[in-house]
């Protein structure tokens, strides 16, 4: 019989970097070998190869201590849910009746994604908006990112992260919430109203909820709009061009993290080209549409964390629900979906009770909150409005 007590308090967590760990990356950076460019360098078979080198020498000079105490500035929380330590960010509305909102993020994102849009989201009036939009908001890390570490566990399907989700808004002493994510968080959002559709007041995902479509039937296919199949077309050409990082991720997932946990470089450069590729527009640099500080900081917290491989792990290897069908939770679920990303509703429908859909056709990537956040902070404020 197993006496042990678990554990189920929320602690304070801060951010420290030993210098040394700053040391040892700036020296990496400056000691890195580069190859020789190949025919071309250019995007079509990875990151130019002068582009890269002046990004590293850029990166190494980065203020890490500044950005720790920047964010250390966010109330942030640790806690051990199953074995598993959970990090997150977790801000309180000044404004008593506010909604808690939990938000998600993806791959090759992190929490840091979200923090532009913590002052907006909890406190609206400070930002021109009503008091009646205001969230009590919390950002985890996903199990394997960042410093939700280390990984415990083999199980890691989108079910068993909304598990772990539901738990931590438990503890955080909320009984309803709002449901926020994009790319992995998306995934995540609806398992979550499946699991309690009593406690969730309602999903809202930008790209897609997680299914993907690469062929319809003829039927179907008479009956897609213009739009829908620009997307449907935009799937076949990642599926031939774009899905060896997947392939890879999803099979030797400790084979990329070796290789990642070594070399600051190919980590940085890992996340750099998925970046690139899925911002909006295409012949932009990722650096100009995201910021420099954020790149920097987001490759950096992967490094420093040495989670290439273990969110890797969590990403992709151990989805056990990739293309099944589930069953819909009747939680009312809207969707945005900017230009770059391709959701279908009609794949959509099937599994969510969609009330609310938007295209944005001309604007917009795969990472929202940092590339539209004025437009994916309305969308947020009125669907959930109307469930409040």
């Amino acid at each position: 019989m197993n006496t042990t007590q678990l554990d189920t308090r929320i602690h304070p967590f801060r951010i420290e970097i030993a210098d040394t760990a700053i040391a040892d990356l700036r020296a990496r950076l400056q000691n890195a070998r580069f190859p020789q460019a190949l025919p071309g360098d250019d995007w079509r078979t990875g990151i130019p190869s002068a582009q890269l080198r002046e990004l590293i020498a850029r990166y190494a000079d980065h203020d890490w201590q500044r950005t720790a105490e920047r964010l250390n500035a966010l109330p942030q929380i640790i806690t051990d849910i199953d074995g598993q330590n959970i990090h997150a960010v977790h801000v309180r509305s000044p404004h008593p009746d506010a909604t808690p909102l939990l938000l998600m993020h993806g791959w090759p994102g992190s929490f840091l994604e979200f923090e532009s849009l913590i002052g907006p989201l909890t406190d609206p009036v400070a930002h021109g908006g009503e008091a009646s939009d205001a969230f009590d908001v919390v950002i985890p890390s996903h199990p394997g990112f960042g410093f939700s570490m280390p990984l415990v566990g083999a199980d890691w399907s989108r079910g068993d992260i909304a598990r772990v989700m539901l738990e931590l808004m438990t503890r955080l002493g909320y009984r309803r919430f709002a449901v926020q994510g994009g790319d992995v968080g998306a995934g995540v959002a609806p398992e979550i109203g499946r699991l309690a559709p009593d406690r969730v007041l309602g999903v809202h995902v930008n790209g897609s909820l997680g299914s993907f479509v690469g062929q319809v039937d003829d039927e179907t296919a008479a009956s897609l709009t213009p739009l829908e199949r620009d997307r449907l077309r935009r799937v076949g050409e990642f599926m031939q061009r774009e899905f060896g990082y997947i392939a890879i991720q999803s099979t030797r997932p400790a084979l990329v993290g070796q290789m990642l946990a070594d070399s600051p470089v190919a980590q940085f450069a890992w996340i750099l080209d998925k970046l690139q590729a899925w911002t909006h527009p295409a012949e932009r640099s990722a650096i100009d549409i995201l910021g420099e500080r954020f790149v920097f900081e987001n490759a950096g917290l992967y490094w420093l964390t040495a989670s290439g491989g273990t969110s890797a792990y969590v990403g992709y290897a151990q989805d056990a629900a990739w293309g099944a069908q589930p069953t819909s939770s009747g939680v009312p679920t809207a969707v945005i979906v900017f230009a770059h990303d391709v959701g279908l509703r009609f794949a959509e429908e099937k599994a969510n009770n969609i009330v609310r859909w938007t295209d944005v056709e001309d604007r917009g990537g795969h990472f929202a909150a940092l590339e539209e956040p004025e437009l994916l902070l309305a969308d947020v404020r009125e669907f959930f409005r109307t469930l409040r």
